[in-house]
């Protein structure tokens, strides 16, 4: 049974079909095909795989953030009942910060250099409620210190360059936060950051999730963030949805062999004193995509039924797209989760 099935509930968010095309007519090409995944309330989902599998893509999609003039987004993003795909751009504007947020990946690149901390907290806050100038300061105020930034008052007047890297990276969780999302999708959110400043903001995403009971869906491609964060793990590659498991039976008994090479090449999930294995080869572009399965050409795995295409097989427990999941016992790693 999948989740949904399992908790009887309907999902806060259901995608389905979903896919990307880069570029106009005959020079447009897919970067997403047909993905599709749920998430419930409070859930923590995690998406991974190589830098150019489409994840980040898949988050501005759900965003709505994809440059309408050259990409051509179809499918269904359900959530109450409402297609977002078939939303204007003034009724996604309503949705986007107070029912989905996003962390993007470079709080420098995301902040604007020439507003104030404060100043980007409020105008998210007065976009979405019928608020005045004062209100929307102490609740940007408020948003500052439950992300754990000292002398909140103090950074509100402050600009992008003038915080360290985690306190950017905590300001930007503060501005997805302010308007109390359902679900917040974190795309790499410690990429740039020491590991110390990592664990801390890990730990602060999962303190707010649990009290608040907002979803979260992670974009990354370190596999120890989700295995300690996450209790569900997409795995993407090549625009596609090749795995879709629990955590921890994904970590101990991965089905797909994508799934298996990326918990062997993580140092931290790897036995000691073992050779750290590696995947061959690359992501191939959009462009260039191989006929039949994407991933056969770096399997060590595939056979005669791999040229051929594979739909993603519901096995009960999880999904997966391998022709020869049945017959295979791929390796995972050594525990079910981090020390």
């Amino acid at each position: 049974m999948m989740p949904e099935q399992i908790n009887g509930n309907e999902p806060l968010l259901r995608v389905s079909g979903l896919n990307v095309h880069f570029g106009i007519g005959a020079a447009a090409v897919r970067a997403i095909a047909d993905v599709g995944f749920t998430v419930r309330k409070g859930e923590r989902v995690g998406i991974v795989g190589e830098s150019g599998c489409g994840k980040t893509v898949t988050g501005l999609a759900l965003m709505g953030l994809l440059p309408r003039h050259t990409t051509h987004v179809t499918g269904q993003m359900l959530m109450d009942g409402r297609n977002l795909l078939e939303l204007g751009p003034r009724a996604m504007q309503r949705v986007r910060g107070r029912q989905i947020a996003m962390i993007f990946q470079e709080p420098m690149n995301a902040l604007d250099p020439v507003f104030t901390i404060g100043e980007q907290i409020s105008e998210t806050l007065r976009a979405h409620f019928r608020i005045g100038r004062a209100e929307a300061r102490d609740r940007a105020v408020a948003a500052l210190e439950a992300v754990g930034i000292p002398l909140p008052a103090r950074r509100y007047s402050e600009y992008p360059h003038q915080l360290s890297g985690g306190m950017r990276q905590r300001a930007m969780i503060a501005i997805a936060l302010a308007c109390e999302p359902r679900l917040l999708i974190a795309d790499e959110p410690t990429t740039a950051l020491d590991v110390t400043i990592q664990a801390q903001i890990i730990d602060l995403l999962l303190e707010l999730s649990s009290r608040t009971e907002t979803a979260l869906l992670f974009i990354t491609h370190d596999l120890g963030v989700v295995a300690s964060a996450c209790t569900r793990l997409l795995t993407m590659y090549a625009g596609e949805i090749v795995e879709d498991a629990d955590v921890d039976a994904a970590l101990v008994a991965p089905r797909h062999p994508y799934t298996s090479g990326l918990l062997r090449s993580l140092p931290r999930l790897t036995p000691r004193k073992s050779r750290l294995p590696s995947i061959a080869g690359q992501v191939p572009s959009p462009a260039e995509m191989p006929e039949g399965c994407r991933f056969a050409p770096r399997c060590a795995h595939r056979g005669p039924l791999c040229a051929n295409p594979v739909p993603l097989i519901d096995l009960g427990d999880r999904r997966v797209r391998c022709a020869r999941h049945a017959e295979l016992t791929l390796p995972g790693c050594a525990e079910r989760r981090l020390a």
